[in-house]
């Protein structure tokens, strides 16, 4: 999308681990701040997809088990203009006490904070989740992960919930249904561009990505969830987490063509 990055991790002293930063590298982002784990092996997943049902994760946690706040580089992060999250829950060392600290010096120096999740197993994670929430410009979870982390079905309600614990924006993606955002200025249901399903995997990745490319064009919220939903939407045409996703130029054209229905609620 054209969007200059940097990647804040750690992986594997193994192949695994360069496969990984050769990749990132090849695709010019700035894989400096990427650590090498000695003695760990890099974090892998295996997708299965099941036909009717949805997907089978089998994660390790690699690498990304000793991954915390500690890593993620302050002066870097205040020459950003968002810095994002991804994967919170799945990472044992990140902890919300050490992370404050971190999303409180992002705001004070005027950088948005914008966090999703990803639940490994059911149990019980608002005492993780909501501390962090005042320090978060824009939340990101799926339905599945709202409701175990609220216990509420309702994904609308969930968004409110989220907001009402100090999330300034909330969006919760919800597959085929959409999403909906919930701000103390706005409340909007999206609905879902027409394309050919073929695996979910990255959906929710791609989605994040155009929400946080929207951000960065000044885009309003039905522009943020236009763009999000577009990139969300090319990347289920394809086996893979990344094939499918739109390069800026097929995004651009695409939304040149078609529409999204977006109402308020």
């Amino acid at each position: 999308m054209g969007v200059r990055a940097a990647v804040v991790g750690r992986v594997g002293d193994d192949a695994f681990g360069r496969v990984v930063a050769e990749m990132l590298a090849s695709y010019h982002l700035d894989v400096s701040t990427v650590l090498s784990t000695p003695g760990t092996p890099t974090s892998q997943t295996l997708i299965v997809n099941v036909r009717g049902q949805d997907r089978r994760f089998v994660h390790s946690f690699g690498a990304n088990a000793v991954f915390c706040a500690a890593d993620i580089p302050l002066d870097r992060m205040r020459r950003s203009r968002v810095l994002y999250l991804g994967g919170y829950l799945l990472m044992p060392g990140m902890r919300h006490e050490e992370l404050i600290p971190v999303f409180r010096a992002a705001r004070e120096a005027g950088v948005k904070t914008v966090l999703d999740v990803a639940i490994p197993f059911p149990g019980e994670y608002l005492s993780r989740v909501a501390p962090l929430l005042p320090y978060v410009d824009i939340f990101l979870p799926n339905h599945h992960e709202g409701e175990l982390i609220t216990g509420e079905k309702d994904p609308l309600r969930q968004a409110e919930t989220f907001q009402r614990l100090g999330a300034g924006t909330v969006v919760v993606t919800c597959g085929g249904d959409g999403a909906f955002l919930v701000s103390a200025a706005v409340r909007l249901h999206a609905g879902t561009f027409s394309v050919p399903f073929v695996d979910g995997s990255g959906g929710g990745d791609a989605f994040d990505a155009g929400f946080i490319c929207a951000l960065l064009d000044g885009l309003d919220p039905v522009g943020c969830l236009r763009l999000a939903s577009a990139l969300g939407a090319s990347c289920v045409r394809a086996i893979g987490t990344t094939p499918g996703v739109f390069t800026r130029a097929e995004c651009d054209a695409f939304l040149r063509e078609q529409e999204l229905r977006i109402e308020r609620i």
